[in-house]
């Protein structure tokens, strides 16, 4: 499934938008204008944008508590993502949901989630929807390597191939649920295995490689759209700790021995971009959160009768 230029041009500047945001929202936290902790996400920016590009608009998705990334591949504007972070009602969830609670219904964005593995029946609610309207939609529920031990995991998959839900299951497998490591809780060397189990197909792709976990989410998708059922895709990653520094150039290529590359300066490389070029792509990520931040801070934060707003009443 081919790309043009201008498309994977745009894949990249996502890619460095999210990783320069995550830097500048720790930064604005130590600040003290973020009040709720901002999880790191450097080095997962591949699984996120490579899914959400072979995504609709229409289509829905759910995310983890380390959901920045899966929000801004799937469009969210960058200022009320970062006023919600500051905790502001110009916030995309009036500044009640902060990082770990991350929505936007009109772009797709269903919710991130704080609770390990929550977001997969939500997922699978929404593929149930589309399935029943008939609308082609899609669902994708991002997950991480712990979440795949979880009850919620397992019950999921086996009620979304019984059903055949249009949805893509997608583990961005980082080696590390917090701090336990992958090879001591999984009893598989790779999650991708237990679609066997559920009868759906089931892959192992680079998380670091974005055309790699494109192609591969371009095919589930289609899968999906066509009645087939759901696909599980395992992007292997890592993820880099949170850190006070935005440097303007990209890290380095090294793999830190994980054996999986910076996704961004890889993808860079890929395209044959040059120092100029990088250059004045960040120029332009970095005016865009000079803007975001000042969006954030414009706005005010919720009072005691907001409490009752944006609530859901049976």
């Amino acid at each position: 499934m081919s790309l043009s230029p201008d498309q994977m041009l745009e894949m990249y500047r996502r890619m460095a938008t999210i990783r320069a945001f995550t830097h500048r929202a720790y930064q604005e936290s130590l600040s003290g204008n973020i009040p709720s902790p901002v999880q790191a996400t450097g080095g997962e920016e591949a699984s996120a944008v490579g899914v959400c590009a072979a995504l609709r608009p229409t289509d829905r998705i759910t995310g983890t508590h380390r959901s920045i990334g899966h929000a801004i591949a799937k469009g969210l504007e960058l200022g009320p993502l970062m006023a919600e972070l500051y905790g502001r009602t110009n916030g995309c969830c009036g500044g009640k949901g902060g990082a770990m609670h991350i929505a936007d219904f009109q772009r797709g964005m269903l919710g991130a989630n704080g609770i390990v593995g929550g977001g997969l029946p939500i997922a699978a609610g929404a593929a149930l929807a589309a399935q029943l309207e008939g609308s082609g939609g899609v669902a994708v529920a991002f997950f991480g390597d712990g979440a795949s031990n979880e009850g919620t995991f397992h019950s999921t998959l086996n009620l979304a191939s019984i059903w055949k839900l249009p949805m893509v299951f997608v583990c961005e497998n980082n080696g590390w649920a917090i701090a336990v490591p992958a090879s001591y809780a999984l009893s598989v060397t790779d999650v991708s295995v237990r679609a066997v189990s559920y009868d759906i197909p089931g892959l192992t792709v680079d998380g670091s490689d974005v055309l790699a976990v494109y192609e591969a989410a371009s095919h589930a998708v289609a899968r999906a759209r066509s009645g087939e059922g759901p696909t599980l895709i395992e992007c292997k990653t890592r993820r880099f700790p949170l850190t006070g520094s935005e440097p303007p150039e990209p890290p380095s290529l090294d793999d830190g021995g994980s054996g999986y590359a910076d996704p961004v300066p890889a993808f860079a490389a890929a395209l044959g971009l040059g120092p100029g070029q990088l250059q004045e792509a960040h120029r332009e990520v970095v005016r865009a959160l000079d803007d975001a931040a000042e969006f954030a801070g414009s706005g005010p934060v919720p009072g005691p009768e907001d409490a009752l707003t944006g609530v859901f009443a049976g």
